[in-house]
């Protein structure tokens, strides 16, 4: 590891990429404190350390804290999130996208073409919600967010949230050419990460104050090695069904022969089941924000249910357990058809041993696949349950787990082994074992 870090300066490319990267990330972290005009930041932040198990709360975390403080970067990457899974989805069932998703990096491109659009058009539609329910927000003395409520002032938010947004889709653009990684997900990873000092800093002080000890700072700190490493191992887990072509004549020249796999990732779904989740369980605590507490006194059933459904219960952890599983499977056969891998490996003479080319495959890859992804859902289900956990059962005073850990271990896996590729093509050595190594070329 300590060998590949010290190959890094060697590599000119690489170099060059690596800072590009981090100059553009600076960017991005410098715009997340410009804030805009005409909003009462101090008391946006106490309202915030409110809803803070709200969607607010995730929508903050993904915008690395701009949206707290209203900044220009306020919807942070969210609209073009959406609308990317809102394009996978309408592949599914709009023939048109389905036959662009099939024409190659011409079809793809089209693709991102509409994505785009649709960010800008999400983008403006969050905007003025955000605008309308800034003017009805209050600070816990009274006081009202916005300074100059009205359409002048809604249309300036509408304005400064998509062109933030809208930049901030270049920038992470620009680091997938230019630098290393996948610029929008280093996005996301770099507003998470930010979040990393405050925590420590709140260790610290209560360490100094004698309400944790050493012997529990190290259990912790041993935990959090332990699950970072579960996930790293089950974000690399794969179910390999082995793949043999068969040997055809094309002219004078003869095709296939060779053994190949079908790698089957334990979690397909990725990190989109959580938000999926979140989102749901976090809507009516959202929509109280905005009721009367009048109204909230007068039926007090509506309190009761709603104290039911705090990340602190059992029946809220339960429900998130379940709509996981549930996203995991519906996300997983949305992303990936096993008819159409039958069918593609049929048509190139390929089969899986034992199993007849067609439905019989099909069928059997489906079968794997149901398997293995119940094991994948139950492991974010259970990395996305500690942070309640550690939170609310030990006293824990920062957020460790859930959809922001995965997205962080999984871009750093990522650009890592982008890095590992760059060392490997100039023949470096890379972070990797030379055993390893040796076994790969």
């Amino acid at each position: 590891m300590i060998g590949g870090f010290q190959n890094i300066p060697k590599i000119p490319e690489l170099r060059k990429r690596i800072i590009i990267t981090f100059l553009l990330l600076a960017v991005y972290r410098i715009g997340v404190h410009v804030p805009t005009p005409g909003i009462d930041t101090q008391a946006l932040v106490s309202f915030f350390e409110q809803a803070k198990d709200t969607l607010f709360g995730l929508f903050d975390m993904f915008s690395g804290g701009a949206l707290q403080q209203l900044s220009v970067f306020a919807l942070g990457i969210m609209p073009y999130i959406s609308a990317s899974i809102i394009f996978q989805l309408l592949t599914v069932v709009i023939p048109y996208l389905e036959k662009l998703s099939k024409e190659g990096e011409a079809g793809r491109k089209k693709i991102t073409q509409y994505t785009r659009y649709a960010t800008v058009v999400l983008s403006v539609i969050q905007g003025l919600g955000i605008s309308i329910t800034l003017e009805k927000m209050v600070g816990p003395g009274g006081e009202s967010v916005v300074f100059d409520p009205g359409w002048s002032f809604r249309l300036m938010t509408i304005i400064t949230l998509t062109a933030g947004t809208a930049f901030i889709m270049w920038l992470g653009e620009q680091i997938t050419e230019r630098g290393i990684g996948n610029g929008i997900s280093l996005i996301i990873f770099a507003g998470i990460v930010a979040g990393i000092p405050s925590a420590f800093g709140n260790t610290l002080r209560l360490y100094r104050t004698g309400e944790m000890s050493p012997l529990f700072i190290l259990l912790i700190f041993a935990l959090m090695i332990a699950v970072v490493g579960i996930i790293v191992f089950a974000e690399q887990g794969q179910r390999r069904i082995p793949v043999q072509y068969a040997k055809r004549v094309v002219g004078r020249k003869m095709y296939g022969g060779q053994s190949t796999h079908l790698p089957l990732k334990i979690n397909m779904a990725g990190v989109i089941p959580p938000i999926f989740a979140s989102s749901i369980l976090m809507f009516p605590l959202t929509i109280t924000n905005f009721v009367p507490k009048d109204t909230l006194e007068a039926y007090p059933w509506i309190n009761a249910i709603l104290g039911s459904l705090g990340p602190a219960t059992i029946l809220y952890n339960l429900l998130y357990v379940t709509f996981i599983v549930f996203f995991c499977y519906f996300y997983t056969a949305v992303i990936f058809n096993p008819v159409d891998v039958a069918d593609n490996m049929k048509k190139y003479g390929g089969y899986i041993p034992g199993i007849r080319p067609g439905k019989k495959t099909s069928d059997y890859i489906d079968r794997v696949l149901t398997r293995i992804t119940l094991g994948g859902a139950l492991y974010v289900a259970a990395v996305c349950v500690l942070p309640s956990i550690l939170i609310y059962k030990l006293n824990i005073p920062f957020y460790f787990g859930g959809t922001a850990l995965l997205i962080v271990v999984g871009v750093a896996m990522d650009t890592v082994s982008q890095m590992e590729s760059h060392m490997l093509s100039r023949h470096y050595e890379g972070f990797l074992k030379k055993g390893q190594l040796k076994g790969r070329r």
